[in-house]
């Protein structure tokens, strides 16, 4: 058990080590209930007239700070750059807030951390600049708690590279209220009922509304309550009413409205002129209201769970577990199917062995995500050291199914040695679990990203739950098996048709250490990556000669393949990377009607009427591969990609690369494939399925690429 803990915290430290460098970022200032300090996107000023920021606050349990319109109680929090050096217009944006009953009053805010992220003007461009807030708040809980701070920032001279806070300052970003991600309001009228002021709207999302919230604003003595919410059309459209609390309709003569409209992630602020008329919504509409959003909120979680136990289940079917699987199958016909106990036991402990990989990793990446440092589902295959000992584990399996040797494997993998029929041990199978969940994470099998991505943006209690639950859905054929040992029971006594099936499964372990190898190739160049595949080679040749007659090799045949293996791992672990493969930007060789990704030029190419489709890879992502095939090089998506008013950026993660990862956060993704396409109806991007299909493609590019719904803005 240690082992395998041991096993994931190293992978996963060494997968992040080149993350561990921070940016610049001020000194925390620490209270009783809150921290706060400011964080910088760059780690240097470079010549850029305008820079980004984030005002950091971290509460303690229980405690919270205000939106820009606190509700019916608060104040927000507010900051004089005055003292700040060659540093000017700092510009605070509001990521959308959560609602807060307290006392029977309706408060905005938010709780736990919130950065906002902040846009200046640099004086003098290219000079250092030195920040200086004086900052305001106020903090809540049982009491209300004002706060007076200073807080400083330097940014040194020096290339403006991305620190590693841009990708904190980018998830925040985009919980900024913009276009709203398929949300809309289609109108929205007040109404006078026994003397109260009460605002209707009707709004509409392309995807069913999860637990829908309406903030307005505008009115300068009214302060809008917890609303009711009706749905229709099997919940794409929803039917909000919202009264003024203290208000008159003389305090909404010639004022104009801010909406913003929040659902589970997405929010969408717009204008609306405070006019005053009838609005009906359809009898069809289902009663809801918005006092069950919590249990909403409970049933969106719930059925994230499902779909990561569907994911986790799919997993199994992919090339990078299948193998695992049958081999295990194999185990038991080594010995004429063996007696029901023995296996129950032996399914039943590579599904714990699973669950408890899953939720090692789980906890891992909480400890890691509270350090501040980036996380993503299957990041250790771009470490060259993790994929050498992976494709050497694997040729070993397949040397063994191949009868090259019969040597009690080690310990450690003692599970591997399942294949021969002689890994009896509770140990060995859990440890078969532990490889087949190691194999899994470079692939992303439907709703897999989704759930990751939702996991990751969350909490502890959720990154553990959906880990959980992606765990018990790919330990599902193991734990069938153990609930149902008769059918495996019965299968046929070893014979010949036993040799047939250890050689189609060698020579799947045998494709599968050639994709290891491929994607080492990418990362560490072609001289280096053949040394490996020579080495890994020639422990086949040693095992080989060892069984000839007459052959010296004898007994010394397994020291010499150590020697062999420590130097193929030692390869990757002393060279570098291929730098001529990998530029900066995290693009490999582009072809076809591909350009390198550049983040900031997605909105360049969309404020000038063009659609961008960015497709974020891997050469390790089998999934990125079979969409690539399927959808992407084949029509009529592949035409579509060509035209004169399509971008396609292709962004090759199969390197770390910071900014990539801070891309894929700032989107709610922490694993690959990842495919947006951005465009007039979409200017902040639609993100796609991870597996692709051409009409899916192409209905999302036609509605991203239509004019967006005439609004008026804030």
């Amino acid at each position: 058990m240690q082992a395998i803990f041991r096993l994931l915290l190293l992978t996963l430290v060494l997968a992040l080590s080149p993350r561990l460098a921070f940016a610049v970022a001020g000194d925390w200032d620490v209270n009783d209930h809150v921290n706060t300090r400011l964080v910088s996107a760059i780690d240097g000023v470079g010549d850029a007239a305008k820079i980004q920021l984030g005002l950091q606050f971290k509460m303690k349990k229980g405690w919270k700070i205000y939106w820009r319109s606190p509700g019916e109680s608060g104040l927000p929090p507010s900051a004089d750059w005055s003292d700040a050096k060659n540093f000017r217009d700092a510009t605070m944006s509001w990521p959308a807030p959560s609602r807060f009953t307290i006392f029977g009053l309706e408060t905005f805010g938010y709780k736990d951390e919130v950065v906002f992220p902040i846009s200046a003007v640099v004086a003098e461009p290219g000079k250092p600049v030195q920040i200086r807030a004086a900052l305001r708040y106020l903090t809540c809980n049982d009491i209300c708690v004002p706060y007076d701070v200073s807080l400083a920032l330097d940014l040194p001279e020096g290339p403006a590279t991305a620190g590693r806070e841009s990708a904190l300052i980018a998830k925040f970003a985009k919980l900024i209220p913009n276009d709203g991600n398929g949300l809309s309001i289609e109108q929205a009228v007040l109404s006078l009922r026994d003397k109260a002021v009460v605002l209707s709207a009707e709004a509409k999302s392309l995807s069913r509304f999860m637990a829908p919230d309406l903030f307005v604003e505008g009115a300068e003595n009214a302060v809008f309550g917890r609303p009711k919410v009706t749905f229709a059309d099997q919940g794409r459209r929803a039917y909000i009413e919202v009264a003024a609390l203290g208000a008159t309709a003389a305090d909404f003569k010639n004022t104009e409205l801010t909406l913003t409209l929040v659902d589970e992630g997405r929010a969408l602020e717009t204008g609306a002129p405070a006019i005053f008329g009838e609005f009906q919504a359809p009898a069809s509409a289902s009663s809801s209201s918005s006092s069950s959003s919590a249990s909403a909120g409970w049933a969106s979680i719930w059925r994230i769970v499902a779909l990561a136990v569907l994911g986790g289940l799919i997993l199994n079917l992919m090339p990078c577990v299948l193998p695992v699987l049958s081999i295990k199958l194999l185990s038991i016909a080594n010995h004429g199917g063996g007696d029901k106990a023995h296996i129950r036991v032996s399914f039943f402990a590579s599904a714990a062995g699973v669950i408890t990989s899953l939720l090692a990793i789980g906890g891992v990446l909480v400890a890691l995500k509270s350090a501040g440092m980036s996380v993503g589902w299957g990041i250790q295959f771009q470490q060259p050291v993790f994929l050498t000992i992976m494709a050497v584990v694997v040729t070993l399996f397949a040397y063994n199914l191949w009868g090259l040797f019969e040597v009690q494997l080690p310990q450690s993998i003692s599970g591997f040695a399942a294949a021969r029929g002689q890994g009896n041990s509770v140990g060995g199978h859990f440890m078969t679990g532990a490889f087949a969940t190691l194999l899994a994470t470079p692939c992303s099998a439907p709703f897999v990203g989704s759930a990751v991505g939702f996991a990751l943006s969350r909490g502890a209690g959720e990154i553990f739950l959906i880990f959980g639950a992606l765990g018990l859905g790919l330990a599902l054929p193991y734990i069938i098996v153990g609930l149902f040992p008769g059918a495996v029971a019965r299968l046929p006594r070893p014979g010949n048709w036993m040799n047939s099936l250890r050689r189609v499964l060698a020579l799947a372990l045998g494709v599968t250490a050639l994709w290891l190898l491929s994607v080492l190739f990418a990362q560490i160049g072609v001289d280096d990556a053949l040394s490996v595949a020579a080495l890994l080679a020639l422990i086949g040749v040693v095992l080989v000669l060892r069984r000839l007659p007459g052959s010296r090799l004898g007994r010394h045949a397994g020291a010499v393949s150590a020697i062999l293996i420590a130097t193929a791992i030692a390869i990757p672990a002393l060279g570098d990377r291929n730098p001529a493969q990998f530029a900066a930007n995290g693009n490999g060789v582009i072809d076809g009607p591909w350009t390198p990704f550049d983040v900031a030029a997605i909105d360049r190419h969309v404020q000038a009427g063009k659609l961008v489709f960015v497709d974020v890879t891997a050469d390790w992502c089998i999934t990125c591969k079979v969409n690539k095939k399927i959808v992407l090089d084949a029509d009529p998506v592949a035409t579509f990609l060509t035209q004169d008013n399509v971008v396609a950026m292709r962004a090759d993660w199969t390197s770390p690369n910071a900014g990539i990862a801070a891309y894929l956060e700032s989107s709610g993704r922490y694993g690959i494939p990842f495919n947006a396409i951005y465009g007039p109806n979409a200017p902040k991007g639609r993100a796609l399925p991870e597996l692709l299909s051409a009409g899916v493609v192409m209905d999302v590019a036609a509605d991203v690429g239509r004019s967006a719904f005439a609004r008026k803005q804030k």
